[in-house]
């Protein structure tokens, strides 16, 4: 597979690959389901995405599928899998509608399917919740995303923002790189999973107050979506490339094959 595309796409590929393996290890696959997607560099409607019948573990550089924006596949691998319908719905959406957005995550965590059937949603009730207050979009359920139609809906629910809930479905983030939207999924997952916890305490909440709340949203946003200048922007432009690299260093002590 290397030797039919460009340095640039197999950087992506390499950077994608990675991205799955993060998602298994820390707790966020579902079997052989959820996508992630890349947009190809330099190639226009073209992006990357898992075949299906993959577990998250097992996904390298070259096993990657490219299609385009309508489905057609570009580059197949020499594996005998395909590529799941829905994922190419819900992806294709996002990729077609967010020009500023090149990798796309969604997931089916247990924290983040129970979060999405409850009516109050993602409460503000801690910092890494407060990064998506008044900046976390929600869509509602329409049955498994087969459905082309529902395209349109889906992105006009998105918006602008980087974060999503489907409701009684899970979670969706996307940002300007894998590594950004990787961070933002694990921090979106991170604040379902507290929610989980303190709702089962059964003891009274006590949450920050509205304008502790904008504050800190302010503080956490970054420098583009929705038009927000957080004081990330102002303090390195957060983009989670510092993460990231410790997240690949952490991958290459333990299996680098997903460079494969």
């Amino acid at each position: 597979m290397r030797d039919r595309v460009t340095e640039a796409e197999w950087a992506t590929r390499v950077e994608l690959a990675a991205c799955y393996r993060l998602v298994a290890r820390y707790g966020m696959a579902d079997l052989i389901y959820n996508h992630i997607t890349a947009r190809v560099p330099g190639e226009e409607g073209h992006f990357l995405i898992n075949p299906f019948g993959f577990l998250y573990e097992e996904i390298t550089a070259s096993c990657l599928f490219k299609i385009d924006l309508d489905g057609r596949v570009v580059e197949r691998p020499d594996l005998p899998y395909e590529v799941n319908r829905a994922g190419f719905v819900i992806h294709s959406a996002v990729h077609a509608a967010r020009h500023d957005v090149d990798c796309v995550i969604h997931t089916h965590t247990r924290a983040g399917m129970a979060v999405s059937v409850m009516e109050c949603g993602l409460l503000p009730a801690t910092q890494g919740a407060l990064r998506f207050h008044d900046r976390l979009a929600y869509h509602d359920f329409e049955g498994p995303a087969v459905d082309e139609g529902e395209r349109e809906r889906l992105v006009s629910d998105l918006g602008s923002c980087d974060a999503m809930v489907l409701r009684n479905h899970g979670l969706l983030t996307c940002g300007r790189s894998v590594a950004e939207a990787f961070l933002l999924m694990n921090r979106l997952e991170m604040a379902c999973r507290v929610q989980i916890d303190f709702m089962g305490a059964n003891t009274p909440l006590r949450l920050p107050t509205p304008d502790v709340m904008t504050k800190t949203a302010r503080v956490l946003a970054p420098p583009t979506f929705s038009g927000r200048q957080g004081t990330e922007a102002s303090l390195g432009n957060w983009n989670g490339q510092r993460e990231w690299s410790a997240l690949l260093r952490q991958l290459e002590r333990t299996d680098s094959s997903y460079q494969l």
